[in-house]
């Protein structure tokens, strides 16, 4: 009787031991997007490019000439313009990337940057003084940075302001 019990329990274990393995997680994956179709939109037709010419004919402007100035109004061009005949100073012959801010001095009640060139000189400032290409006017100096307003032409001809500032370098 003894051999028949051991006999039925390796019948039952060899049963649960002879599937394969995750049958039915295989089943799953390969039986998962039987019914799903995915639909691709054909790509849309290509149009042959057609150039245009530009030509005095036409009454479009050329987009690679300067625009002219507004003939209704002849002084937009000179609106914010800088004023080109005063005497530049010195450090309004370097760019102000070039210019470092290396110090501060404060001498009768007014607040004084000393400035850097790239070329090593030192330079002493205040606000009011003009620096960098863009006819740039301090405006502030404090004992951390300088803050400067920039005139920049864009391609119309018109002149804007721009606000830069220096920081004091260590």
């Amino acid at each position: 009787m003894r051999a028949f019990y051991v006999a039925a329990m390796l019948a039952v274990t060899l049963t649960g031991c002879g599937g394969e393995e995750f049958q039915d997680l295989r089943d799953f994956v390969n039986n998962a997007g039987a019914d799903m179709r995915g639909k691709v939109e054909p790509p849309p037709d290509i149009k042959p490019y057609e150039p245009f010419a530009y030509d005095n004919s036409t009454s479009l402007p050329d987009p690679f000439k300067p625009r002219k100035q507004d003939a209704r109004n002849p002084n937009r061009a000179g609106q914010n313009q800088p004023d080109l005949d005063r005497p530049k100073e010195e450090l309004e012959d370097y760019p102000l990337e070039s210019l470092k801010m290396v110090g501060y001095l404060h001498q009768r009640n007014v607040g004084h940057a000393v400035i850097r060139s790239s070329e090593g000189k030192i330079y002493r400032v205040k606000a009011g003084n003009y620096i960098g290409l863009n006819f740039g006017q301090i405006l502030s100096v404090s004992e951390t940075e300088m803050k400067i307003k920039e005139m920049v032409q864009d391609s119309a001809g018109d002149w804007t302001e721009r606000e830069s500032s220096l920081q004091l370098v260590e």
